[in-house]
């Protein structure tokens, strides 16, 4: 996809990238919305419909439909720490939906999921901030070249979101910092 002045290039090759360093981060902490909640599958549904498009599957209704479930899931949990990790879940199925623009909002497609993810495991661990770093440096490893490269066609994360906007950012000039190599 590409054309009018402030649109990206972006494939379907690099949707899928996106969507699966965003699955993968999201992966991570759904055990601490299924311990609040171990009866509602809604976060880990929308997980594999990410994976089952990263994997070769279509964007389509079963993403968005697990993405808002996900969305939903997140308002029924009881600690702050689940509903962060149901958030996480519901931005890696949105990751397939990553917009051609050059608008910096279009960062939390590629980067919501993991920063939800930290915020949710620095909750689960008393509001530890070092925990969310640390995710966030995890984060920064798990990414792929390909990741990186989609990132830096976009502007730089937005400056507002609280403490996960602030975990966005930290993610975004860490891996903005990465040199890619041929």
């Amino acid at each position: 996809m590409s054309g009018d002045e402030g649109e990206i290039a972006l494939s379907k090759q690099d949707l899928r990238e996106v969507t699966a360093f965003a699955a993968a981060c999201a992966d991570v902490v759904l055990e601490v919305f299924e311990t609040d909640q171990p009866d509602d599958s809604r976060p880990r549904d929308a997980v594999g419909a990410a994976w089952d498009f990263a994997r070769g599957g279509e964007r389509g209704k079963s993403l968005r439909d697990t993405a808002w479930a996900a969305l939903k899931a997140a308002g029924c949990a009881d600690t702050e720490a689940a509903r962060e990790a149901a958030r996480a879940a519901m931005a890696a199925a949105g990751a397939a939906y990553l917009h051609p623009l050059a608008k910096a909002t279009q960062v939390k497609h590629i980067l919501g999921s993991a920063a939800h993810a930290a915020r949710a495991a620095e909750l689960a661990a008393g509001d530890e901030p070092g925990t969310g770093a640390e995710h966030v440096r995890r984060a920064v490893r798990r990414a792929t070249p390909g990741v990186v490269e989609v990132l830096k066609r976009f502007p730089a994360a937005p400056e507002r979101g609280g403490r996960v906007g602030e975990l966005m950012r930290m993610l975004d000039a860490d891996l903005r910092s990465v040199t890619l190599t041929d």
